[in-house]
């Protein structure tokens, strides 16, 4: 059904995320993957989905030539904890000190979107609430060592050994917290 109405696009995925090509290929999408680098920095004054829709805007203007064809999605996805932003850890004592922050607590998890193609924009963003039960640094240590989170904002994925032991519910779309909304995703695409 999809794949029928986005047959005369070609979409472009600009994600070197396992779990969102995965979602794409589920989708039944087709689709090619393009990566341009981007300094992902964002203003001090930008706070919750206003950082994810400002970072898929900032990577979708990294591609300057669309063509008539091309549809672009872009997306961001970060771990919003005490009115501050988590992104991906850049090493193990980052990953650890995230993880004993998010120890007991609700967060929200934020994906923005961008589709874009030669004549428009949208930007579309969704968020869903997790609660996370008291973890040890046994079980942290545990986690960050086998499973090394650091490609995950958050420095944890739902869809992993953490997700089983640790969280006791979340509000809102499961999906979004492996790293793409996609009921809201297809919703966009099919009205295309």
């Amino acid at each position: 059904m999809l794949a029928n109405k986005l047959k005369d696009y070609n979409v472009i995925l600009a994600s070197g995320s396992p779990r969102r090509q995965q979602f794409f290929k589920d989708l039944n999408i087709d689709f090619s993957i393009q990566l341009k680098e981007v300094n992902e920095v964002y203003p001090n004054n930008l706070k919750a989905s206003e950082i994810t829709d400002y970072l898929a805007n900032l990577k979708a203007e990294a591609f300057t030539n669309l063509s008539k064809k091309d549809l672009l999605i872009t997306s961001d996805t970060i771990v919003w904890l005490e009115n501050k932003a988590l992104g991906k850890p850049k090493n193990k004592e980052e990953a650890i000190a995230m993880l004993q922050s998010l120890s007991g607590k609700a967060h929200r998890v934020i994906t923005s979107i961008s589709i874009k193609s030669k004549h428009f924009q949208k930007i579309i963003n969704e968020t869903t609430f997790v609660y996370f039960k008291e973890i040890t640094n046994d079980e942290i240590g545990y986690y960050v060592d086998n499973y090394q989170p650091f490609d995950k904002a958050g420095a944890y994925g739902i869809q992993e050994w953490i997700g089983l032991i640790a969280i006791k519910k979340i509000e809102g779309s499961y999906f979004n917290v492996v790293g793409l909304p996609t009921e809201k995703l297809y919703k966009e695409l099919i009205q295309l």
